[in-house]
């Protein structure tokens, strides 16, 4: 699933597998890497991609995240180029539709947040867009409150080849447990530092140790890149982490079935962005 930063592509593959498997924010370019997520549609298994947004990048990671999301296309069955219809064509959708046409691929193309404007409207950016790409059919939907999602889902099952299912009947994601819990403490720092926080903010999952009882201890690290990010994380008189770490701690065990006890710490480390190591553990090549 290809588009643009913020186009919905998450809230969509959370919505088609009926469960969260990624994150979801205001911030554009909340998702830095591929998710899959794994989702049964009658007999049918469907593994969708979620990417990170396509943009002009400007640093390393920005570069990753953008070959990460070219490459989630290599070996799809079907391409799903995700628009907002709101925002409509700009820089990041004409780059994306040139990048597919230099492909031959199969592509599908949803337009979605359609609920936000008006019909005429619509139309007249569906017939734009048809007009820079070859699409093989267009899909009008909102992913948010799900019109339109089900036509769409009917439509990719039956792209699908015959063959057996690649994940087991009760796995909706492969993303590993530790990164998930990392991911959703980052989704809440998004969530309530949108305005105050630049965009360099990372969070790392540093130990996990079960319990007999079924409970589980996670402590995490919040890295930023300035010590004055560091007072804006934590909050006056420590408010702010403890919100933070209070509803990641809160979904994540609603998530695993278990009890959490979540520890987060905040640190700076200026260069954290060129770390290989944070590479590795995203799944994103440090030199794309």
């Amino acid at each position: 699933m290809l588009g643009a930063p913020n186009a919905g592509k998450s809230t969509l593959v959370n919505r088609l597998v009926g469960a969260k498997v990624s994150i979801v924010s205001p911030k554009v370019q909340t998702t830095r890497i591929r998710v899959r997520g794994v989702a049964l549609h009658e007999n049918t298994q469907i593994v969708y991609v979620d990417t990170p947004g396509i943009f002009a990048p400007k640093r390393r990671l920005d570069r990753a995240m953008v070959d990460a999301a070219w490459g989630g296309t290599a070996d799809a069955d079907a391409i799903v180029l995700l628009v907002d219809a709101k925002r409509g064509i700009d820089a990041d959708v004409r780059r994306i539709a040139e990048g597919l046409n230099k492909r031959e691929s199969t592509v599908t193309l949803v337009l979605n947040k359609v609920d936000t404007i008006r019909r005429e409207e619509l139309l007249s950016l569906s017939e734009e867009l048809n007009a820079m790409a070859t699409f093989e059919r267009t899909f009008m939907i909102s992913a948010l409150n799900g019109s339109g999602v089900s036509d769409l889902e009917d439509a990719l099952s039956a792209r699908m080849p015959v063959g057996p299912w690649l994940f087991p009947e009760d796995e909706i994601s492969d993303i590993p447990q530790r990164l998930l819990a990392a991911e959703l403490t980052r989704e809440k720092a998004y969530l309530y530092l949108h305005q105050e926080l630049p965009y360099a903010l990372s969070v790392g999952t540093e130990s996990w140790e079960d319990f007999d009882n079924g409970s589980v201890r996670i402590e995490q690290a919040i890295t930023v890149a300035r010590e004055s990010h560091k007072g804006i994380v934590v909050g006056k008189g420590g408010q702010m982490i403890r919100r933070i770490r209070a509803e990641a701690q809160e979904e994540l065990a609603e998530l695993i079935g278990r009890p959490v006890h979540l520890f987060v710490r905040v640190k700076v480390r200026e260069k954290w962005a060129d770390d290989p190591g944070h590479f590795r553990e995203w799944g994103l090549r440090f030199d794309a």
